[in-house]
């Protein structure tokens, strides 16, 4: 995990991003929230390394999923404390004090929040090292869909053990998850029939690809508008 791919491409955070409202407490944690309150299928998207703050994760993704009918809460899982290269901590030692266990752990309040607010269908998708968790969620059943974009620290064991129908978009060009591996994730759900999957790696496109990229380069819109669509899909099959 201390490719640095996993850190190329820093989002210029802005916590005043998106149409949706900051809120200070959802299932105890600071989150991001877009979409009809009232709505019975819900979205909870956990972000990479960068946090909740992520212009592109909140603008082009969160509010785009809320505009299909989607509750989406996007949780602050770092605690006002995401991946900055700036800072000067090396990312492993950042890494100790923000396990994908220990988010997996605080997104089960998050799920619990949304089901006392009368959601019936909850739906997850991760980025990076949020991929990591939505396939925890998947594994305990917290989730009815769930959607793995250029996942890391992700299993075979682990997809041994998903429980839900499965999404896993990968990158051709990926050292956290490369190619030969995203087809041994597949082989395994192609032997588990009981759970539905969809699987696709997309050509020419690296870790990080659909959520962070330059809006001036139209090859990388282009796919990650892609990543997006089949996402949405993913869901809207699984949950509405």
């Amino acid at each position: 995990m201390a490719s640095s791919q996993c850190c190329d491409n820093p989002p210029a955070l802005n916590p005043a991003s998106g149409e949706g409202k900051v809120v200070d407490s959802f299932g105890g944690l600071k989150a991001y929230v877009a979409g009809p309150e009232d709505s019975k299928a819900a979205v909870v998207l956990v972000a990479d390394v960068f946090g909740f703050e992520a212009p592109i994760l909140r603008r082009k993704i969160a509010d785009k999923v809320a505009s299909s009918g989607y509750f989406v809460v996007v949780p602050d899982l770092f605690h006002g404390d995401p991946y900055v290269p700036e800072n000067g901590k090396p990312f492993p030692e950042w890494l100790k004090s923000h396990t994908p266990e220990k988010g997996f752990e605080e997104a089960k309040p998050v799920i619990a929040a949304l089901k006392e607010k009368g959601v019936s269908a909850v739906g997850a998708a991760g980025y990076c090292w949020g991929a990591k968790v939505v396939v925890e969620l998947a594994k305990a059943h917290e989730i009815q869909a769930a959607v793995l974009l250029h996942p890391s620290l992700v299993t075979v064991d682990d997809i041994k053990e998903v429980k839900c129908p499965i999404s896993i978009l990968g990158a051709e060009i990926d050292k956290m998850s490369p190619p030969e591996l995203v087809k041994q994730f597949e082989q395994v759900l192609s032997v588990n029939s009981g759970v539905g999957h969809f699987v696709k790696i997309f050509p020419g496109v690296a870790h990080g690809w659909s959520v962070r990229y330059s809006h001036d380069d139209a090859a990388a819109v282009k796919s990650a508008e892609e990543a997006f669509a089949d996402m949405l899909d993913w869901f809207n099959k699984n949950l509405k």
